[in-house]
């Protein structure tokens, strides 16, 4: 008889019978005929490892799991991990980094393998640490978001949301990451307080009679201004509505316009319009009748000074980080007369106010955010959002404990669009092609509807495969273009472009480099991993991915449009 250890050792008890169950397929739903019972693992970091909350969240997981298994059910807990696009991202671009190399030293194919082959070497320990917990997850099936089947699913739902209208490009303010280079979204944005100044400036009116005063904590943002709105219902400035004031270092004529942004009490009651570079002007700016593709976009993807579209930002800013702009501008405001001292309760001057300023840093690059006006896809959130809101308000779906409704509510029903496009190289990238503005080549249009269109200015063709984009970049051109006489194809290339050479002309169509957000496809984790779109999906250990097919598995459906 072997002799008991005097000590309790669960580590090694706990790896030696773990290891017996997953070997012996314990885990794995294989009671055809009996009840299914399914539960999915929301997919953690593929770069993460466990905290205390997945500690608690899996535990609990696994008990509702053993429990159906312990009632005969055919029970699957789905798992498998997020590919993490900023995340992975930078992990593999840190690795490089030591090794004195770079991202852009390689191609965008060759990077891509650099982080497969992380994947593969490093990106199993949060799994690793599920089954340390002991987790009775069916391993066989585990999925990952950027595997094959998964990628079909993402490229399937992206196309068929946009052909029904609820996934666009469009232009817009998104929180731009210049230390990362790609739009975030608001979960990835933390607001930090940082000691500021709270600046006047004198903008004076275009017919010399005089001035509007502006408070702002950004003064070099005035190098993109477009307009200073007042409230209307402020009597001070009644009768300076719709009069135009020339702003100081540039020159620029802009106009003051009502607008209950403003507000009374704060300052002098005026606030000087960036629709470019903040939140609340951009929808200041479209409220005064400025499209956005006419909005002041004054800063680079490095955010550094760049010239603006009328050609008035002085050459001495150019190049300029936004924090040595801010200075330039307030030494060039205080040389002019143009910037209002605070002055102290003991009479002393300063050129600012001092303030605490609620300011956003990138969570992960740690550099301040900048509301940044750029081309990017949108999913209709607020569409998409109605059927979830009635099945809460019907019964249907049930919230508990009920008082956490009134929060549900206040999301979805406040809901905006969702930028879904980052400006990465490791995701699932963008299925769409954009092709050679029609009015860019020396071809008669043949359809006069097209004038003014944005298809025109920018053809863009939405596809799950290169081979359907190009035939819909053929129809496109061919509808719009008279090629009478002439021999045509549209081939993809690097840029978007053309070739006319005689009677031959080629048509180039370039593929969008930005890859969907991380979240696009984690969304699609309940219907993807269990075989959606495929209308059968193989049973276990069949096909290029292991599905849960064995005792009457449920079908997914796919998301609701």
């Amino acid at each position: 008889m072997t002799e008991l250890p005097k000590t309790f050792d669960p580590a090694e008890i706990e790896s030696r019978w773990y290891a017996h169950w997953e070997d012996n397929g314990l885990f794995r739903p294989d009671r055809p005929g009996a009840e299914p019972w399914t539960i999915v693992n929301p997919p953690p970091n593929v770069t993460g490892s466990l905290h205390i909350g997945h500690a608690l969240d899996n535990t609990l997981q696994d008990i509702l799991t053993r429990h159906a298994r312990l009632k005969g059910k055919d029970a699957l807990w789905v798992v498998g991990t997020d590919h993490a696009g900023i995340a992975t991202q930078m992990v593999v671009e840190r690795q490089m980094a030591q090794r004195q190399q770079k991202r852009t030293d390689l191609t965008r194919d060759e990077f891509v393998d650099k982080v497969w082959e992380w994947k593969a070497e490093s990106g199993g320990e949060i799994t690793r640490q599920l089954r340390r917990l002991g987790c009775s997850m069916d391993w066989t099936n585990e999925r990952f978001t950027m595997d094959e089947g998964f990628s079909k699913a993402v490229l399937k739902v992206f196309v068929d949301l946009h052909h029904e209208g609820l996934l666009y490009r469009d232009k817009r303010l998104v929180n731009w990451d210049p230390g990362l280079g790609t739009a975030i979204s608001d979960l990835e944005v933390e607001t930090r307080e940082v000691r500021g100044s709270f600046w006047r400036l004198r903008y004076p009116l275009e017919d010399g009679s005089g001035h509007i005063e502006v408070a702002t904590t950004r003064p070099e943002t005035m190098l993109a201004d477009m307009a200073v709105a007042v409230h209307p219902d402020d009597a001070r400035y009644t009768a300076l509505v719709g009069k135009r004031v020339r702003l100081p270092i540039t020159g620029r004529l802009i106009p003051i316009v009502a607008d209950e942004h403003a507000d009374p009490a704060l300052g002098s009651g005026a606030v000087k319009i960036t629709p470019g570079h903040d939140f609340n002007d951009f929808e200041v700016g479209k409220r005064a009748g400025f499209r956005a593709g006419e909005m002041l976009n004054m800063l680079d993807a490095k955010a550094q000074v760049v010239q603006v579209s009328d050609g008035l930002i002085p050459p001495d800013f150019l190049g300029l980080s936004t924090a040595d702009a801010r200075w330039t501008v307030i030494a060039w405001l205080k040389n002019e007369g143009a910037l209002i001292p605070h002055v102290d309760k003991d009479g002393t001057e300063y050129d600012a106010e001092p303030r605490t300023i609620q300011t956003p840093y990138g969570d992960r690059s740690g550099v301040v955010i900048e509301p940044w006006l750029t081309d990017q896809w949108y999913v209709d959130a607020k569409t998409l959002a109605q059927p979830a809101i009635e099945a809460v308000r019907s019964g249907a779906i049930k919230i508990v404990p009920k008082t956490w409704e009134k929060t549900f509510f206040n999301w979805m029903e406040n809901i905006q669009p969702w930028c879904v496009s980052r400006q990465l190289w490791w995701g699932h990238r963008i299925p769409a092609w954009f092709g050679y503005p029609l009015w860019g080549a020396d071809l008669e249009v043949t359809d006069p509807e097209v004038v003014g269109n944005p298809m025109a200015q920018l053809p863009t063709f939405v596809a799950e495969h290169e081979a359907d984009a190009l035939k819909l970049a053929e129809t496109f051109y061919r509808k719009n273009w008279n090629l009478a006489g002439k021999t045509f194809s549209v081939i993809a290339g690097e840029e978007a472009g053309l070739e006319v050479n005689g009677d031959q002309v080629v048509a180039m169509i370039r593929r969008d480099s930005d890859v969907l957000d991380t979240w696009f496809s984690s969304a699609l984790w309940p219907f993807a991993t269990l075989g959606w779109p495929e209308q059968d999906p193989p049973r276990n250990g069949e096909g290029d991915h292991a599905q849960h097919g064995g005792g009457g598995a449920p079908q997914a459906t796919p998301p609701a449009a």
